[in-house]
Formats: C-alpha cells, structure tokens, sequence
C-alpha cells in the first residue's frame, strides 16, 4: 500500500493527528500500531491486534446497519469486561449511533427502564446474562433484537454474533459511515441514578470524550504501548474513559478482567503501566500486604519490611508537609526501595505503575499514605458522569491527601454561594437523553453545571470534598445508588412497611430500617381483637417475617448491590415534624442516623 493509498494520509478523511471524533482517532490509532496487542483477555487466550480490532469493527458496523441500526440510534450492551465489548461499542459508534452499557446485576424492569429512554431496538449481551435481557424483551410494549455474543438457545429467537455480521448489506459504505460522524454525535449514555426517580441518561458527544482525554493526559501522562486492565463495569464512566477511549486515542493495550474479584490475580500478569481503582480495591490491595508482611516466618526479613514500610510512609508524610527526610534517612529509604519496596511493588504487580487513579468515594488517608509510602504513584481525581469522567485530578507527584486536586485543563470550577462546586468547560455532557428539564435543573443559562457536592477550593486551586449537597449513596466499592429509588421498592413491596431508610455509604452492603405504616397496623391488630401496641406488634415473628418476605420482593427489582441485606423494623411511629420527618414528610437522614446509630452498626455486625 502506497502512502496516498493509506487512509491514515488521505485528506479527504480529515486530519489524523488532530482527530475531531473517536472514529477518527481510532481509525488513526490501528493505523499507526498495526500489529501491536490491542485487547486480550485476562489468561492471554483471546487476543486481537489492532490490524484484527480494525477489522472486526468494520465488519461488525456492516451487520449492525444490516439490522437496522443508523446514525443517531442508541444500541445496549450487557456484557462483562471482554474484548466483545470492545469491538462492538467500536463498531456502533463508527455508525454514529450510541452504544451505552447496561450494569450486568439489573433487574429486567431496570433494563426495561433504560431501553425506552434511550430507544435501543438492539441489545447485544451473553448466555450467562441472557435471561435478565430476554424478561426484559417480554415486558416491552414494541420489537426488540437479541444478540448473544457467545452461544444461545435455538428456541430463543437470539442472533448469534456470526449471524449479526451476515447481516450486512453488499453495498455498504464503512468509510464513508463513519467519516459522517460529527463531533457533536452522542458518543455513549451512562445511566446514572440521582437522588429521586429512575436513573437518567448522560449522553456524552465525541467532543466531550475527547477533551476528556486530552486533558487528563496532560496531568497523567499516556505513551503508546501503555498497558491497563479493564475490570470496573463498562456501565461506569470510569472504564470507559481510562481504558476504552483512552485506547482509541493514544493506543493503550487493554486487558479485560470479567470477574473483578480477580483483578489482583491478574495484575502481576500484566503489569499495567496506568491504572485505576475504586478505594475498596486499594484497601484490599494494602491489606493484603500487611496480611503478608505479619505471616514472614524469617523475623530478619519481617523487620527489615516493616521498618521500609514505616520510613516510607514516613517520607510521604513529611512531604504532606513541605517537609522531608534527613539526609541520611533518605539514603537509608533508598536503599530500602531498592531491595524491599521495589520487590513489594513487583509481587502485587504495579512495579510499572506511572499512575494509578482513584475515585467515586473518599479515600482514607491511612491506606493512601501506606500505598505512597510503598512508592505508587496515587492519582486522587473527582469526577460525575454529566462530566464526561473527572473533573479534578492530583498530580502524582504533588497530591496532597485529602484533597482530589485541582481541575484539570481547560475546565473551570467555582463554588456557589452555598459551597455547592460547579463546573463549566468542554468536558460537560450534551444534557441528560430526552429529558431537557432535567438537564435545565443542573446546568444553568451560563454553561455552569451544578455538581450537587459541597467543596472547599485551596488557594492553589487543589479541591476538596466536604459533603454531598445531593442525596446518594456510594459504596465501599464505589457504586453510586439511589436511596429513593431502593426506598419506593421497599414501600411498595408490602402494605405493612411505612417509612424505609436505605443505609450504606461508604458501607460493604445495604441495609434498611424499617417502620409499620400506623393505619396498617391499626387495622392488623383490631382484626385480631388481641389489646397490644404497634411496638408490640413489630416484634411479633409473624410480622417481621411477613416484612421480611416484602423485602425479598423488593430486591428481586433491584440491582444486586442494591438490594438490602438486613433490615430492622422499628417498634417506634415516625411524625411528621418529628426526629425523624420533616412537616412535609421527607426523612431527615442525618437525625436518623444519629438517632438510629446502634441499631444500625448492630446490622452490620457478624450474624
């Protein structure tokens, strides 16, 4: 192929070095890397080059417009982290459609949900998740098209991925498919839940996405070859910004881990040059290391770890300080990262580390100061999905804990009156899909979109989070929830239960406490002609066991991570304007949780 014959140096296909869509980058990206490892899975055994990725998107978007899917459709995808995803997310957008992911532990209600928002008439998933899509088929009041990547029923009426690419048309025109594509052309929609009501869609253009990347670059800098692995849900703006778009722009190397339970098997593997984690993991990772360094039978060599560790810790934070380490306790810590840190670094496999990210929930300073002091470089960053990923991010090499750092380039941040942080700059979404009142709500006449957190802003312009200013629940995992959403199921599950409280932010799993709704528990106890209170009656075994089979109910329409493991059922009547109640009904979450302390730590004590 000569150079005028290389699509990468045809004019007419826009300037590759400048791309102005994801089609454009990516088209140049295989270009330029050609046979170099594009995407694998987590043991090696599916592997595509970038020449094979280029390939396989081409003919993927061929099929795909041979069912029926064009420029400005919406395409759901239920998958684990696979190369599947990879190819097919790739090959929607080359048609100017909008591929979005739907979290693989919805209820076939919640997937109904974001498939009349969004209007996807496709939905591509995988036999292990196939029935939770097909009940989803069932409910819906129009036709929708199946396709399991990898093997399905012949009864089922599922397409198989063979089957989707004999679709194509003869005369389809790839190229000039995806040269149609505008920077303006929603990119991807992330469902995200807010405070009331079911989640909505974020939709992010190429644009976004793109100054996204560039942006976050010139803080956490990508070469060419980079190597990262892909285990947070591709529902979540995180996986696709760090490893999906980054790749399409600056050639990383993807590995997909499907069971992210297995990440910390797989990093020594992979070695990944950047990476990213929700606190949890790290928390895991640090107590891993401790776990280790405490089992050393050699006493010599326990020693010699720990006092690495603590002088480590030491210097991170003397730094935190504007401080540092005598001259010779610098020496004495180099030498230990070269015989001790250095091989710690290397057994959990982040030795190649240049950056790793954390974010979606407050990172304690205690494990970040221990994984600083091993010497990873921790990235602290805060971001929203309406924000196309993060907003803010630390250097590397000057965070400072506590804080999630300055905005990154080309991003303005400012603080409302009340402290609420707002953001204006090209990072910020189209609107939320087909609800512009929604979108009208948060981002106002001036460009500024409205975060929902409290923040303080230093005078070297690092951000830290005070509270949040929006109702929301983020796990110990980093999950975002609705409590509203997870409170209305509870409530509607079964006529006994009044008032609900979800708890469980920054918690492992939720929980809930419950109160008997007082007309129901009248009437319960006037029909059993029995004199005893509502208190005596939601001690009664028969009762919470009646609740108890109302919540089940209510978890079999929720997620997994939503759905509530324990609950209390209190023996008190919650008023209006109340401990518990403000005048008008709505729960006053903080005095609940005050009040409510012991019952609440009782539930998440062992059984």
């Amino acid at each position: 192929m000569n150079a005028t014959e290389n699509p990468a140096n045809n004019p007419a296909l826009g300037d590759r070095s400048n791309p102005l869509t994801m089609c454009e980058a990516f088209q140049a990206t295989v270009a330029a890397l050609g046979d170099a490892v594009a995407l694998r899975n987590a043991d090696g055994s599916v592997t595509y080059s970038f020449d094979e990725y280029g390939a396989e998107v081409a003919a993927i978007a061929a099929g795909l417009a041979g069912l029926g899917l064009a420029r400005g459709d919406a395409l759901g995808l239920m998958l684990v982290n696979r190369p599947e995803f990879h190819l097919l997310d790739t090959a929607a957008i080359h048609l100017g459609a909008t591929p979005f992911s739907i979290y693989n532990t919805s209820a076939s209600v919640q997937i109904v949900h974001v498939l009349e928002n969004s209007g996807a008439s496709i939905v591509v998933t995988e036999a292990a998740l196939l029935p939770s899509v097909l009940g989803a088929r069932e409910l819906l009041d129009r036709e929708l098209t199946v396709v399991s990547v990898d093997g399905h029923a012949d009864t089922t009426d599922v397409l198989g991925l063979d089957e989707l690419k004999a679709a194509a048309a003869a005369d389809f025109d790839f190229e000039a498919a995806w040269t149609a594509v505008e920077p303006s052309d929603a990119l991807t929609l992330i469902y995200t839940s807010g405070t009331t009501g079911p989640p909505k869609g974020v939709e992010t253009s190429h644009a976004n996405m793109l100054a996204q990347c560039r942006s976050v670059a010139e803080v956490l800098p990508i070469s060419r070859g980079a190597r990262i692995t892909s285990y947070l849900p591709s529902a979540h703006i995180a996986d696709r910004w760090s490893s999906h778009y980054n790749q399409m722009l600056f050639g990383v190397e993807i590995t997909s881990v499907a069971d992210p339970r297995a990440v910390a098997e797989v990093l020594p593997r992979v070695r990944p040059t950047i990476w990213g984690a929700v606190p949890r993991v790290l928390e895991k990772i640090a107590a891993g290391i401790e776990t280790a360094v405490a089992a050393e039978q050699d006493p010599a060599k326990r020693q010699a770890i720990e006092a690495a560790i603590a002088l480590g810790v030491k210097r991170v934070q003397l730094e935190q300080q504007g401080k540092a380490l005598s001259e010779p306790e610098a020496a004495r810590h180099s030498a230990f990262d070269a015989k001790v840190l250095a091989p710690l670094r290397a057994k959990i496999g982040l030795d190649q580390a240049e950056w790793i990210i954390v974010g979606a929930a407050p990172m304690p300073r205690k494990v970040q100061e221990f994984l600083m002091g091993l010497g990873l470089p921790i990235a602290e960053l805060y971001g929203m999905s309406e924000c196309s990923c993060a907003i803010t991010c630390s250097p590397p090499a000057a965070a400072k804990i506590g804080s999630v750092g300055p905005a990154i380039p080309g991003v303005e941040v400012k603080l409302a009156e009340d402290g609420e942080l707002c953001v204006r700059g090209p990072i910020v979404m189209k609107g939320y899909r087909n609800q512009p009142e929604k979108t009208a709500e948060v981002i106002d006449s001036e460009g500024w979109l409205h975060t929902g957190d409290i923040a303080e802003i230093d005078p070297d312009g690092y951000v830290r989070i005070v509270d949040r200013k929006k109702e929301l629940i983020i796990n110990a995992a980093g999950k975002n929830m609705s409590p509203a959403n997870i409170e209305q199921e509870l409530k509607v599950s079964s006529p006994l239960i009044g008032q609900a409280v979800c708890i469980g932010d920054a918690r492992p799993y939720n929980v809930a406490l419950l109160v008997l709704d007082p007309d129901v528990a009248a009437a319960r106890i006037a029909a059993e002609g029995r004199d005893r209170s509502a208190a005596e009656l939601a001690g009664d075994p028969a009762i919470i066991a009646e609740v108890g089979a109302g919540v089940e109910a209510a978890n079999a329409n929720l997620s997994r991570v939503e759905q509530i493991k324990k609950f209390a059922l209190l023996a008190d009547e919650w008023l209006p304007g109340g401990d518990e109640l403000t005048p008008t009904m709505k729960l006053k979450r903080k005095p609940i949780s005050r009040k409510y302390g012991a019952r609440i730590e009782a539930l998440y004590s062992p059984a």
